[in-house]
């Protein structure tokens, strides 16, 4: 009837087993640091900036995809506007990839870094240029 050494053993392979990764993380050396993308951009003319900067498209460029191909398929709102007053078009294709042309190591690099594997090519065509 008296299992407490075998409870306080147990929570102790528990608490190891769950707090692992953040003694792996604590040991090891140095930063993780993503992979070294290439961001080959084609000269576009009157396309001299990017839709967001730099920072706020690494961190939340699905978020505003998701949010364009809402507005498009839902409201049929086809233009973007930024903040400072530039018009785009929501589109991946005509907007993002017309300047970041280089797929496998522009945007796989970064997806198979994190693991994710987007449904853009679902139901779009993948561009012949990216195949």
């Amino acid at each position: 009837m008296n299992d407490r050494g075998k409870i306080v053993a147990g929570l102790i392979i528990f608490l190891v087993l769950i707090t692992t990764p953040i003694w792996m993380n604590l040991v090891a050396e140095g930063d993780a640091e993503g992979p070294e993308i290439e961001i080959l951009t084609k000269d576009v003319p009157g396309q001299d900036k990017c839709v967001k900067s730099k920072t706020e498209m690494a961190a939340q460029h699905m978020d505003l995809l998701n949010t364009w191909r809402d507005e498009v398929v839902r409201s049929k709102a086809r233009v973007y506007q930024t903040a400072d007053g530039r018009y785009y078009a929501k589109s991946l294709t005509h907007t993002c990839l017309k300047c970041h042309s280089n797929k496998d190591k522009f945007c796989d690099r970064c997806h198979i870094y994190v693991g994710v594997n987007p449904y853009c090519w679902d139901c779009h065509n993948e561009p012949k240029e990216f195949k």
